[in-house]
C-alpha cells in the first residue's frame, strides 16, 4: 500500500473505535448527536495514527494504545468546533459540511466541545484500566498531552493567533512560536505519547518528540499554503479565509516559494529522526512526513 492507503487503513481502525466510544455514558440525545456529528465527520485521523504508529515502531501492540490514541481525536475535534465559532475564526464550513454551530446552535457547539475534551481524559484512563498498559506510562503520557492541549499549548496558541489577527509586523519567530503551540503541540504530543506508552527509552522518546515537532511545523506551513492555492472542495473548508481575516501566515510573511522550502526542510529534519529504526512502521512515518509537503511541492 502507498502512504495514502496505509493512512486510510489505519484511520479506519480509529474510526471503528470512535464510532462507539461516546455511547452508553448518559449524554443527552442532542448533545451526543452534536458531539458525534463532528467527531465522526471524517478526516485523516493523523494524530491517533501517529500515536499508534510510534507505539508499534517501538514494540507495543496498537490495540493496547487505541483508547489513548482516540483521545487525541476527541481533543482535536473539540478544538475545531470551538475554533469555528463566531467569536473565534467564524467559519461556517468544516470537512465539507456545516460547522457544528451552524448545524446545531452556538450553545450546543460549545457544550459538544466541552464534552469531547472531558471524555478524552476518560479514554486516556481506559488505556490502563481497560487496555492493560502500566499506569506509570499512562500517567506520564496524560501529563504530556494535557500540557500540549492546554494554555501553554494548543489553547494558548489559539489565543495568540487571535491576538495576531489583523496585526501588522508579526515576525517569523513569533509566527513559529504561535504555530508550535496551536498546531504543533498536539502533533508532537501524539508522537511522544506513542513512544512513552510503548515503554521506550529516553532516546526513543526524544526522537519521537522531535519528529513530531518537525512534522507539526511542516503541516502548519502546508496548511497555510493550501489556504492560498487550494480549493474548498478538496480541503472541505473555505479557502482564502486566512487572508480575509488578516491572519498571520507563512505565505503572507515570506511568500509561497520560501514557505515551500521551509516545509521541505522540516520534513528532512523529521525523517532524520527515523534513522535508528527499520521496518514497515519507519517507512510509513517517513512517507507520511514527505506526503505532507507533496501536496504543495
Amino acid at each position: 500500500m502507498n502512504v495514502k492507503e496505509r493512512l486510510g487503513a489505519r484511520g479506519r481502525d480509529v474510526e471503528a473505535y470512535l464510532a462507539g466510544c461516546l455511547r452508553g455514558k448518559g449524554a443527552p440525545e442532542r448533545l451526543l448527536a452534536a458531539m458525534e456529528y463532528s467527531l465522526l465527520a471524517g478526516g485523516k485521523r493523523l494524530r491517533p495514527v501517529l500515536v499508534l504508529t510510534w507505539a508499534e515502531l517501538l514494540g507495543c501492540d496498537a490495540a493496547a494504545v487505541m483508547p489513548f490514541a482516540a483521545s487525541m481525536e476527541l481533543i482535536h475535534t473539540y478544538s475545531l468546533i470551538h475554533d469555528d465559532l463566531p467569536a473565534m475564526d467564524d467559519d461556517d464550513l468544516r470537512r465539507g459540511r456545516p460547522s457544528n454551530h451552524k448545524q446545531f446552535d452556538e450553545a450546543t457547539a460549545i457544550l459538544a466541545g466541552d464534552g469531547l475534551l472531558t471524555e478524552a481524559f476518560g479514554l486516556m484512563a481506559d488505556a490502563s484500566l481497560a487496555g492493560g498498559l502500566p499506569a506509570d506510562r499512562v500517567l506520564r503520557a496524560v501529563r504530556v498531552l494535557a500540557a500540549a492541549a492546554g494554555a501553554g499549548g494548543m489553547v494558548g496558541g489559539q489565543a495568540v493567533d487571535m491576538e495576531f489577527t489583523g496585526r501588522t509586523g508579526v515576525t517569523l519567530d513569533e509566527l513559529r512560536a504561535m504555530h508550535a503551540m496551536k498546531t504543533g503541540a498536539l502533533i508532537t504530543a501524539a508522537c511522544e505519547c506513542g513512544a512513552i506508552l510503548s515503554g521506550a527509552g529516553e532516546a526513543d522518546v526524544d526522537n519521537a518528540r522531535e519528529y513530531g515537532r518537525s512534522v507539526g511545523v511542516a503541516f502548519q506551513i502546508v496548511d497555510d499554503i493550501l489556504d492560498v492555492v487550494g480549493d474548498t472542495a478538496t480541503l472541505g473548508k473555505p479557502v482564502g479565509s486566512d487572508e480575509a481575516q488578516g491572519k498571520s501566515t507563512y505565505p503572507a510573511l515570506v511568500g509561497l516559494d520560501r514557505s515551500k522550502e521551509l516545509a521541505a526542510g522540516h520534513v528532512r529534519d523529521a525523517t532524520d529522526r527515523l534513522e535508528p529504526y527499520s521496518g514497515n512502521e519507519k517507512e510509513f512515518l517517513s512517507a507520511l512526513a514527505r506526503y505532507i509537503v507533496d501536496r504543495v511541492c
